[in-house]
């Protein structure tokens, strides 16, 4: 039996995770990241855990795939900048491969995550898909023809970057107007509280405070509150105008919706769903984009990880 092994790092925990070519897990487990020690701390942890999941396991580990968050050269299995890591420059592949004896493939943790929903998720037996994820920032993975898109250098793909609000607020990468300002669940939370800031007679003060209320606050309330329907409603617009620009440009079968937001399930995809057969070019009769929320949950990393090294 051939199995591969799926790495999904970060800022606080490393996962790991053996699985088979049809995506049956074999074995799994992690261990703390602890990055701020340094790169070869992290290593030390990384080696351990793999030589932890691996063991015991009757059959042949063909190779490893590791997602990484920040920016990562592909090609050379570099970090080239991860902040939340405290890593720059840091040729992680080569040191995985020399300490484990196995060919050892990177790229960016959201990219495997997309890929991992692709395979074995939410869009499975799809050749063309995009996960997008809200929360603190909105970030995803496109996949095309069943591989995932990287653009120059590996350093695509930003799409929580796309300005959809031109002179917006300012977004954390310096550019205003960003996906991310308006469609993350900070930016949900933000909005909410302003909201009900504003609205005193609000339903959602009943159980929350304007300090306390989370990404969910608005959803809980929408159906009886008018305040909370207002923040609903804004942030569907707002992120149902993201989906859109990405469907035209790439046009891909689904749009898997994932990060903590997407708990809402229908009332989530339901409305994004009416907002994109209205608004996506030509309208979705023909080459329709479907709206859905991913399945895979934190296991996606990994297995995408392990499906990126199956394809090659």
């Amino acid at each position: 039996m051939k199995y591969y092994l799926g790495i999904d790092i970060g800022g606080a925990t490393i996962k790991a995770m053996c699985i088979t070519a049809r995506g049956r897990v074999l074995s799994e487990g992690n261990c703390p990241t602890e990055s701020q020690r340094g790169g070869q701390v992290m290593c030390d942890n990384l080696v351990a855990l793999c030589n932890k999941v691996r063991a015991g396991i009757d059959g042949e580990l063909v190779a490893i795939g590791v997602g990484c968050p920040g920016m990562i050269n592909t090609q050379e299995g570099v970090v080239k900048f991860a902040g939340n890591l405290g890593l720059r420059d840091f040729p992680l592949g080569e040191e995985l491969e020399k300490r484990l004896g196995m060919p050892v493939r990177m790229t960016n943790d959201a990219n495997a995550a997309a890929l991992g929903e692709a395979k074995f998720g939410a869009g499975k037996h799809r050749k063309n898909s995009i996960l997008v994820t809200l929360g603190t920032g909105v970030g995803g993975g496109i996949v095309l023809g069943g591989r995932i898109f990287e653009g120059n250098m590996s350093a695509g793909a930003e799409i929580g970057h796309m300005v959809i609000e031109t002179n917006g607020e300012r977004c954390t990468c310096g550019r205003k107007g960003c996906f991310e300002v308006y469609s993350s669940a900070t930016a949900l939370m933000r909005k909410t509280r302003s909201v009900m800031e504003e609205a005193k007679d609000s339903a959602m003060w009943g159980k929350y405070t304007s300090r306390d209320c989370t990404g969910r606050t608005a959803f809980d309330f929408m159906e009886s509150d008018k305040a909370a329907k207002e923040v609903v409603d804004w942030y569907i617009k707002y992120l149902g105008c993201g989906l859109v620009n990405l469907a035209n440009i790439f046009r891909p079968e689904v749009i898997m919706l994932g990060g903590g937001v997407a708990a809402q399930g229908e009332k989530l995809t339901k409305p994004l769903q009416e907002i994109m057969d209205k608004k996506v070019f030509g309208g979705n009769d023909y080459a329709r984009v479907e709206v859905v929320t991913a399945s895979l949950g934190n296991k996606a990393g990994c297995m995408g990880a392990a499906a990126m090294v199956m394809n090659k």
